[in-house]
């Protein structure tokens, strides 16, 4: 289960961003996770509850907001969602398209509390 490296990981950063604004708690920690990132948002949650015990971020809400698979088609050069097995154009059917979003896993907002 690679979740719980990657929450490790993200864990990492906030208590860096905790320690940087001598914070007593996080709050809530905002992840974006897009359908493509190779992320599964549930095991990430279950993962997230045991990698942040006797952590500043123990008792945060891991909030995940799930983003649209985005393409733009290089034909008509219109931007539409896609489904993530399905990166054609809604516009023109094309499927010369570039992915715009979907396979994103950004950490986006972390609240503090007991900042200086």
């Amino acid at each position: 289960m690679h979740e719980l490296s990657l929450c490790e990981d993200l864990l990492d950063q906030v208590k860096a961003i905790a320690e940087t604004h001598h914070a007593e708690k996080v709050v809530s920690i905002t992840v974006r996770i897009g359908p493509l990132s190779g992320v599964e948002p549930l095991l990430l949650d279950s993962a997230f509850s045991m990698a942040c015990v006797g952590t500043v971020a123990e008792l945060a809400e891991l909030i995940l907001e799930n983003q649209p698979v985005r393409v733009v088609c290089n034909q008509c050069a219109i931007e539409s969602e896609a489904s993530a097995n399905n990166l054609l154009c809604r516009s023109c059917g094309g499927f010369d398209t570039r992915l715009l979003s979907g396979d994103e896993l950004i950490l986006a907002r972390v609240e503090l509390e007991g900042v200086d």
